[in-house]
């Protein structure tokens, strides 16, 4: 698989450009800012820009959709987000960009149409999961009790190896190996359901 990982804009927002082989089918996915720049990073590998993903609908993920859409792009996003996608998905869904295989997880808690992909052995999280830490739970639509189930359940239950891709810049490192975020991440300890609300109250 091709990867690119961008740091763009002024939140720390990580894009990423994916692609199936040199000058083959490709996607962005969380498309920030700079989209000239995105878009030059997939032309130097060749890539024909098939897709636009969302990991869900805030606005620093999606503010590129319009620029990748009107090149020919098709919007790939959770069936509740409310974007309007060409492709809305569901949680365990896989979708194809060329040969390469993308699955769907559905991972609410931040917002409500938040999902993560695995795309060959590579978790990509947006704001369900940073290198360190975790999103926000006190948002408009975000729901502690759901992101208890997607970071406890879900996440945890995924292989050791899957390496992870985050929505920002915030952590000690641009990626680390989901095994290393179950012993280092300190959000991703095993809590009841009431221990994840009190934790997620402090500030």
């Amino acid at each position: 698989m091709i990867l690119h990982q961008l740091e763009l804009g002024p939140l720390r927002n990580f894009s990423y450009v994916i692609g199936d082989h040199l000058g083959g089918i490709g996607a962005v996915i969380d498309p920030s800012a700079e989209f000239a720049k995105i878009a030059s990073v997939a032309a130097q590998d060749r890539l024909d820009l098939r897709f636009v993903i969302n990991t869900h609908s805030h606005y620093d993920h999606t503010a590129g959709n319009g620029f990748f859409r009107e090149r020919g792009a098709r919007l790939v996003a959770s069936i509740l987000a409310p974007t309007h996608p060409d492709l809305p998905v569901s949680d365990g869904e896989t979708f194809a960009v060329g040969e390469l295989c993308v699955r769907v997880l559905a991972t609410p808690g931040h917002c409500r149409d938040a999902i993560c992909l695995i795309a060959d052995d590579t978790l990509f999280t947006g704001d369900t999961l940073f290198i360190g830490e975790c999103g926000r739970t006190d948002l408009p639509g975000s729901d502690v009790r759901a992101m208890h189930h997607s970071l406890l359940t879900v996440l945890r239950g995924l292989p050791d190896h899957l390496e992870v891709m985050a929505g920002h810049n915030y952590g000690p490192a641009p990626s680390r190996t989901l095994g290393e975020e179950k012993r280092l991440n300190y959000t991703l300890q095993p809590r009841s359901l009431d221990e994840l609300v009190a934790f997620m109250a402090v500030p």
